[in-house]
């Protein structure tokens, strides 16, 4: 959605690296292109104007001139300005302190309601909470057969008392919602009014009968992030007609340029509350201001990343993969399609590396990136038999064609996995015995640095060894009997007088302990080869 906004801001603030000092050209220069670039977004003239007047003022102001880096200054800057309008902080739902709270959707016809409310049905009951879809919009055709469609993949009940195509009252269809949740204990309602081809006055009137009817504790513009310039004029319609608390924008993930969302909060003053970033049901959530714009400026949004994944992935299942990692058992074919089938879940590849930081410049590859290559590896790996997943050296000509043969590839694809797998393989071999990563050091305590450890501690024990050249031997014992002399001339300079007894005068031994006639003469013992 903010590719093109995102990518004229990482080339401004790449000119100004490198500066020790901003001078008023540069502010007036990075300003100008600052506001060139969000015009180009669609952004309202009167956000740009507020916006590019904040960031200029705090641009002279003692935090950037008195910075060691002015640069990244100017950018914390435009990047708190941005969160600034986007709404600061996110906004949460507030539930009723009496179940069933009630949340009703409004919106233009097209704008995404209906899919919206199995979304936001399916993020509330992931949170153990039971809602109910209500199907109010009886005039589009085939709008309650919709809703009942969504209902059923998110699995969440729709009441739908009235067949709807233009029959039946959405009044009393909303008011009867209400006490239907009460009775089957439903704790959320979620009502589906009529979308809207423009500002119709009649339509809005039905909207807030609605509204009066039910006094719903949350009322949401839904509000297309593609529309443009348009979705200001039409948020504060709606505004006026029928009043809101806060917006939901869908369909984040097309090409548009994006401004609306970045408009939408600075002239209605109402916070954006939800972000549909897919076609999926799972493609929605709470809309993050911060995080929005440090994904803007190419910063990433790791912690969004790691959310989905706290969500998508099964503690037992992290648990026995990170038992995997460090056993002394190798990595197996088995273990790469677990990782893979894991990574799928969180969405598409490319979804997940336009959230890691600096990605923006990397963006012609990532969308090269084909989820289907996975698929392709998935039926290779399934293709094979147990043995030959945990022995992939098994794997001669005639398996390979066979494996080929019954996953519909080429043999050179099954090859190109194999080696691949043996360069894994390999790694993770090295990053159990404390090698670590590809030039980074091997961790503390691995097994490697206990390899490593023995190996010196076994020639610390064993000393040198004596070569089997006789002029070389001869020259490491001189060198030998030289440093023997050595350390008996600095010990006896270093060694304190020790009274008799305790190394002054050696006490003389009784007889047979080394003192006498009965010691035997040890001089010439040699112990017995084994």
């Amino acid at each position: 959605m903010f590719e093109t906004l995102s990518d004229r801001l990482t080339s401004v603030f790449s000119s100004l690296r490198g500066k020790g000092r901003l001078s008023e050209e540069d502010i007036n220069a990075t300003a100008r292109e600052i506001r060139l670039a969000l015009l180009e977004a669609d952004v309202a003239l009167p956000v740009v104007r507020e916006f590019i007047s904040r960031v200029k003022e705090r641009a002279r102001g003692e935090e950037v001139s008195k910075a060691l880096n002015p640069a990244q200054q100017v950018i914390k800057i435009v990047n708190g300005e941005l969160v600034e309008i986007l709404g600061g902080e996110t906004r949460q739902v507030r539930f009723a302190k009496n179940p069933p709270t009630v949340i009703m959707l409004a919106g233009l016809q097209g704008a995404g309601k209906t899919t919206l409310a199995g979304k936001l049905a399916k993020w509330l009951a992931a949170d153990r909470n039971t809602p109910l879809l209500v199907a109010a919009d009886l005039q589009r055709p085939n709008a309650v057969t919709q809703l009942q469609v969504v209902g059923e993949r998110a699995g969440t009940p729709v009441f739908a008392p009235e067949p709807g195509n233009g029959v039946g009252d959405p009044v009393q269809v909303a008011r009867e919602s209400v006490e239907h949740a009460r009775r089957n204990n439903h704790n959320v309602v979620i009502i589906d009014t009529a979308g809207r081809l423009g500002v119709d006055s009649e339509m809005m009137q039905q909207a807030a009968d609605i509204r009066d009817a039910v006094s719903p504790d949350e009322i949401l513009f839904v509000v297309d992030a593609m529309i443009g310039q348009d979705a200001v004029n039409t948020a504060q319609a709606f505004l006026d007609g029928v009043g809101y608390d806060a917006v939901a924008l869908t369909k984040l993930d097309g090409d548009a340029r994006g401004g609306a969302a970045l408009s939408i909060r600075h002239i209605t003053g109402r916070p954006i509350m939800f972000a549909s970033t897919g076609e999926k049901l799972e493609d929605f959530d709470l809309f993050h201001p911060d995080r929005m714009a440090s994904r803007i400026l190419d910063m990433g949004d790791v912690l969004t990343l790691i959310e989905q994944a706290q969500r998508t992935f099964d503690e037992a299942e992290v648990e026995k993969m990170a038992s995997t990692m460090t056993s002394d058992e190798d990595f197996t074919l088995d273990d790469f399609l677990q990782q893979m089938s894991m990574v799928r879940k969180l969405g598409p590849i490319g979804n997940l590396l336009g959230m890691m930081p600096g990605m923006g410049q990397m963006r012609e590859q990532i969308d090269s990136i084909d989820d289907k290559d996975l698929d392709r590896i998935q039926a290779i790996i399934q293709s094979m038999t147990p043995g030959e997943r945990s022995n992939p050296k098994s794997i001669n000509g005639s398996r390979r064609l066979r494996i080929a043969n019954g996953s519909g590839t080429q043999v050179s694809d099954v090859n190109g996995l194999v080696t691949r797998f043996f360069e894994a393989q390999k790694m993770m071999r090295k990053m159990k015995n404390g090698g670590g990563m590809p030039g980074m050091p091997g961790a503390p305590g691995g097994g490697g640095n206990r390899k490593k450890a023995k190996a010196q501690a076994k020639k610390l024990k064993k000393g040198k060894q004596r070569s089997g050249n006789p002029m070389k031997a001869r020259q490491q014992e001189a060198e030998r009997a030289a440093e023997r002399q050595r350390r008996q001339e600095e010990g006896g300079q270093q060694a304190p007088q020790l009274p008799p007894g305790l190394g002054g005068d050696q006490p003389k031994l009784p007889p047979g302990l080394g003192g006498g006639p009965n010691m035997p003469d040890l001089s010439n013992f040699k112990f017995p080869k084994k």
